[in-house]
C-alpha cells in the first residue's frame, strides 16, 4: 500500500509539474492540459457573453486568479472576499494537494518557475516553510507588501501585528513580503479542577506564576502536581514548541549549524520530565496522547500547550475531551494562561508573486485578509466566528481581538483572546530557518533516544550533528 501511495504521489506530483511547464510552451494549452487538483469559482454566469472582456485599458489579460495552498480554508478566505467585493473582476482558481502537503511545496515550485495561465498570483504558506520563501531559496518570488500599494507600517500599527508575525515575513533586505492572519500565539491551557485541587484556585493570573516563567518554576510545579497523583503534561514532548520558541538564535548561522542552549536544555528537561515520572510518557497526536484530555489515561494530566487553534480543533474536537457539552467529560474544566517560554505554533502567511499579471489589482485583497483591523475586515469575521461556522479563533491582529470576545463554555466562560493577545507578544519570529522542518526532526529524535535511556547525551548530539551535515550538508562543529 505505501509503494503504491509513493507511486501515486509521484505521478501527481508529475502531473502537476508538466502542465506547468508545458503551459509556459504551447500557448492556449492550459485548457487542455491537465493541472493541480483545481476548483473554479466563476464571477458571473457561466453564459455570460461578456464574461472574458474588461472595458479598463489597463485591465490584465488573464481573467482568473491562482490562488495556491495546501488548505483549502485558504481559498475559503479568498471566496469570502469576492462574495464580500462584487466588483472583483477575476474567477478564482484554486491549486492544492489537500492531503500531500510537503509536496504540494514541490508543485508550487515548479508553477512559480512558470509564466503562464497556471502562475501563482497569491499564495499561502504554512510557518514550518515560510522562511524558505521568505529569505530562501524561492525568495526571488515574493513581491514587497508595499508594491501592493498597501501602508504597511500604519497598519501594523493601527492592527497592532505582533512582532513574530513581521520577523517572519520580512525579507533579508527589511521588506515585509508575506504575513499572517490567524493568532498563533502559544499558550498554557489547564485543567481548572486539577489546579484547585493543588493550589485552591484556577485563576490564570495565578496559575501562570505557578507555572512560570522559566522551566524551574514548571519543574516545581510538575513535583508539586505528581505529589497529589497528577502529571503536568501528557507526553514530556510536549514541551517542545515553548522549548524550541525560546531559542534567542536560530539554527543555521552563517551557514553552521548553532545549538542554542535553550533549545540544548530540551535535552535535559525531557529526560527530567520522562525519568521522574511527570507525564504520562504518551506519543503526541496518538490515541493515548489523546485520551488523557478526557481522563482515560494513567493519571489525570494537568495540561497541554497550544494555540487558539489547539483549543478548537483538538481539545474541543468532538469526543476528544469527552463530551460535547458542560458536564460531559472535561468539557468545561479548562482554562488558559500564559506560558513558561513564549512560543508561537503554526500559521499560514500570504504572499503575492512578482511575476503575477494580476498584482496591481491584489493590494486590497492582501490587506484585507491580513491588515484590515475594522469590522468588515477578515480577521474580524475569523474571531467573530463569522467564517468558521461559529467557532471563534484567535487572529493577528490586537486590535480585533479587543473587539471581540473570545468567551467560551469550554475555556469556564474566559475570554481566551485576551491571554493569547498576550502570548503572541511573547513570540519571537527571528529564530526561524528554511531548515528547521529537517533540522527539527533530527533533534527530537535525539531527544527521545536520550530521554529514555537508550544513548548517552553525548552520543546523542554528536548523531544529531551527524545527521544535519548528512542530510542537509550543512556545517558542524
Amino acid at each position: 500500500m505505501k509503494r503504491f501511495k509513493a507511486l501515486l504521489l509521484s505521478c501527481l506530483i508529475l502531473i502537476a509539474m508538466s502542465a506547468c511547464n508545458t503551459a509556459s510552451q504551447v500557448p492556449g494549452s492550459p485548457d487542455t492540459t491537465p493541472a493541480l487538483a483545481e476548483d473554479a469559482v466563476p464571477s458571473e454566469p457561466a453564459d455570460s457573453a461578456d464574461k472574458d472582456t474588461d472595458n479598463r485599458p489597463d485591465a490584465p489579460a488573464r481573467k482568473h486568479l491562482n490562488v495556491y495552498s495546501a488548505s483549502y480554508d485558504s481559498f475559503r478566505i479568498v471566496e469570502k472576499y469576492k462574495e464580500l467585493h462584487p466588483e472583483f473582476p477575476y474567477d478564482l482558481k484554486f491549486n492544492t494537494f489537500a492531503t500531500m502537503d510537503g509536496d504540494f511545496h514541490v508543485a508550487l515550485d515548479e508553477c512559480l518557475k512558470a509564466n503562464n495561465d497556471l502562475t501563482p498570483d497569491i499564495y499561502f504558506i504554512k510557518s514550518v516553510q515560510v522562511k524558505r520563501y521568505v529569505e530562501g531559496e524561492q525568495s526571488h518570488y515574493a513581491l514587497p507588501y508595499k508594491e501592493l500599494g498597501i501602508d504597511v507600517d500604519n497598519l501594523i500599527k493601527e492592527a497592532d501585528i505582533p512582532q513574530y508575525v513581521i520577523d517572519m515575513g520580512t525579507n533579508a533586505e527589511g521588506q515585509i513580503v508575506a504575513l499572517g492572519y490567524e493568532g498563533t500565539g502559544g499558550a498554557f491551557i489547564y485543567r481548572r479542577s486539577i489546579a484547585k485541587d493543588v493550589w485552591g484556585t484556577d485563576d490564570p493570573e495565578i496559575i501562570k506564576d505557578k507555572i512560570g516563567p522559566g522551566w524551574d518554576k514548571f519543574l516545581e510545579a510538575a513535583a508539586q502536581l505528581k505529589a497529589r497523583g497528577y502529571g503536568i503534561l501528557s507526553s514530556y514532548e510536549d514541551i517542545w514548541p515553548p522549548v524550541i520558541g525560546s531559542a534567542e538564535v536560530p539554527w543555521v548561522v552563517d551557514g553552521k549549524l548553532t545549538i542554542d542552549p535553550k533549545r540544548e536544555a530540551f535535552l535535559d528537561l525531557a529526560k527530567q520530565l520522562h525519568d521522574n515520572g511527570y507525564t504520562n510518557n504518551t506519543e503526541p497526536w496518538m490515541g493515548e496522547w489523546v485520551a488523557d484530555m478526557m481522563d482515560a489515561g494513567g493519571k489525570k494530566i494537568f495540561g497541554y500547550f497550544g494555540p487558539s487553534w489547539f483549543v478548537n480543533y483538538v481539545l474541543n474536537l468532538k469526543g476528544a475531551c469527552g463530551g460535547e457539552k458542560l458536564g460531559e467529560g472535561t468539557y468545561g474544566d479548562w482554562a488558559v494562561c500564559e506560558p513558561p517560554m513564549g512560543f508561537f505554533w503554526g500559521g499560514e502567511w500570504v504572499f503575492v508573486n512578482k511575476n503575477s499579471p494580476l498584482k496591481e489589482e491584489l493590494g486590497d485583497l492582501i490587506k484585507w485578509i491580513t491588515l484590515d483591523s475594522s469590522e468588515t475586515g477578515f480577521q474580524y469575521f475569523l474571531a467573530n466566528g463569522l467564517f468558521d461556522d461559529g467557532i471563534r479563533n484567535a487572529v493577528t491582529s490586537g486590535a480585533v481581538m479587543q473587539k471581540v470576545s473570545g468567551t467560551s463554555d469550554f475555556v469556564g466562560y474566559q475570554d481566551m483572546f485576551q491571554v493569547f493577545g498576550k502570548a503572541a507578544k511573547l513570540a519571537n519570529g527571528k529564530n526561524i530557518t528554511q531548515y528547521d522542518e529537517f533540522i527539527n526532526a533530527y533533534f527530537r529524535e535525539q531527544v527521545r533516544e536520550y530521554a529514555e535511556g537508550r544513548k548517552t547525551r553525548k552520543q546523542a548530539i554528536t548523531d544529531f550533528k551527524q545527521a544535519v551535515m548528512d542530510n542537509l550538508g550543512i556545517d558542524v562543529e
